[in-house]
């Protein structure tokens, strides 16, 4: 994978989808762990097909790392156009990785999901 396939759009994309960049290491448990939580966010809210996904190992790609200014393992940034939208460095679990692309799950199921585990984590406001 080169920069140039993480950055440029779909060309023939009608509705073009963000970009969820994952940069990990192929040696860190914790990028194996969130790498776990994303899918199990991906497949609960039925997003699978919300991003283009792309997998980025710090071993494999160093530069994309680096230009990307990637401090931190495991990291998601969400990519829109030629624009970073969002970043999550270090995500503790699927609460943590569902908040973040919240704004960006197509359903107001997940959304609604979302408030009631929250809540149940203490997490929600309890008015």
């Amino acid at each position: 994978m080169t920069s140039s396939d993480v950055l440029s759009p779909a060309r023939n994309a009608v509705r073009q989808k963000p970009r969820l960049l994952f940069f990990h290491s192929l040696r860190s448990g914790p990028s194996r762990r969130a790498e776990g939580y994303l899918a199990q966010v991906l497949q609960r809210g039925h997003n699978h097909d919300t991003f283009q996904v792309h997998r980025i190992a710090q071993e494999e790609s160093p530069d994309i790392v680096e230009r990307f200014r990637v401090a931190a393992l495991p990291t998601l940034l969400i990519v829109e156009g030629k624009t970073i939208r969002g970043r999550l460095e270090g995500p503790r679990g699927a609460r943590a990785i569902e908040q973040f692309l919240l704004p960006w799950l197509h359903t107001t199921e997940a959304r609604a999901r979302s408030r009631t585990v929250l809540e149940g984590y203490g997490g929600g406001n309890s008015g």
